[in-house]
């Protein structure tokens, strides 16, 4: 389980399950692994020194819509990945984000929260993408959201797969086929702890 800074759980984590296959990978001396994240599956695939490739599975985009916030009207798209996303075109001007962010995470739209994203559109298979998570608040990096902010990007011909994601933290890469994601980003260990012996599963 993968625990948001509010105390709340986070349904599904890019970033966190990458991390973590890199981790298992290493020590079960294998290339490919699976973690289970509630129902999800997430198979996992080392790409060289850096890269873990992420079959991410189903992604669900529902049509734009228009919510009322505060006192101005904001379009975006329904977005599932396991958890929650509000897709915004938008430019994704940190300030914006900061005042957009937790309207729309807290909007009766979204009854169990919601994390949302600013895109911008850069090329055919380009995007910048500020995030606002859904209980940890302005988020430099986030797999989930890059998938999210990908398949309506997709979905509403702004680009088309792979999705070259610019995010604050770095690029993530996302591939989209017959409503499935592959994720693919850097993951490497800058440090080994050693537990004694009482610790070790």
């Amino acid at each position: 389980m993968i625990w948001n800074p509010d105390g709340s759980v986070a349904e599904l984590s890019g970033n966190g399950t990458r991390i973590a296959a890199r981790w298992l990978a290493r020590r079960a001396g294998n290339d490919r692994v699976t973690i289970l994240v509630g129902p999800r599956m997430v198979n996992a695939q080392l790409r060289g020194d850096r890269e873990v490739e992420q079959q991410m599975g189903a992604v669900e985009v529902g049509a734009p819509e228009t919510i009322e916030v505060g006192d101005e009207e904001v379009e975006l798209t329904p977005v599932s990945v396991g958890n929650p996303h509000a897709v915004i075109q938008r430019l994704p001007d940190r300030a914006d984000l900061l005042r957009l962010g937790p309207l729309v995470e807290t909007h009766s739209r979204f009854p169990e929260r919601t994390n949302v994203q600013l895109v911008r559109v850069d090329g055919d298979h380009e995007l910048t993408v500020g995030v606002w998570e859904r209980g940890a608040g302005e988020t430099l990096s986030s797999g989930t959201s890059a998938v999210a902010a990908s398949a309506a990007a997709v979905a509403n011909g702004w680009c088309e797969s792979p999705v070259t994601v610019h995010l604050a933290g770095g690029d993530l890469h996302v591939e989209l086929e017959d409503g499935r994601a592959t994720l693919t980003g850097p993951a490497e260990e800058i440090c080994t702890v050693e537990l004694s012996e009482e610790f070790q599963l």
